[in-house]
């Protein structure tokens, strides 16, 4: 950045403010309960109300929300808590086709929508898969055929 850049930027006294950073265009998928269409009405019309949302599709059966447009997704899970009262949360599901593991610990889920599971890369409550703790390495290669200082009482 230059000099005149600089001084530019000092003199400028237009409205608009330096620090604010422009919203990008973004699909935002949120997860939220809903049992009848009273519920899916309510949900809808509190998104629709945000400044910068373009579109809303409300999936009762999955209990999901696709809002796209110029949103941040926090302000979104936010807003939809707070006008309905429900627990909202962002998509924490993928298609099993995606995961490594989908049937490990923590990623498979009853209450996930058929054919996904919990996104182990994004969500940071699920576990990773069980590693051997060192003194379970250490029980199981003392009997191992493949150590030569194992145990030889047979």
């Amino acid at each position: 950045m230059g000099a005149l850049d600089h001084i530019s930027e000092l003199l400028d006294c237009s409205n608009r403010s330096r620090s604010k950073k422009r919203k990008q265009f973004q699909t935002v998928e949120v997860k939220v309960k809903m049992d009848c269409e009273g519920c899916e009405r309510r949900v809808k019309k509190a998104v629709e109300g945000m400044k910068g949302v373009s579109s809303v599709e409300v999936e009762r059966k999955a209990s999901k929300v696709t809002v796209t447009g110029y949103v941040e997704p926090s302000k979104v899970v936010a807003r939809i808590a707070h006008r309905t009262g429900k627990r909202a949360e962002i998509w924490p599901y993928v298609p099993y086709d995606v995961v490594a593991h989908p049937y490990a610990q923590g990623v498979y889920d009853k209450k996930a929508p058929s054919g996904y599971v919990r996104n182990d890369n994004y969500d940071p409550h699920v576990s990773q898969l069980a590693r051997a703790s060192s003194t379970e390495v250490r029980y199981t290669t003392a009997f191992s055929d493949d150590n030569p200082a194992a145990c030889v009482v047979m």
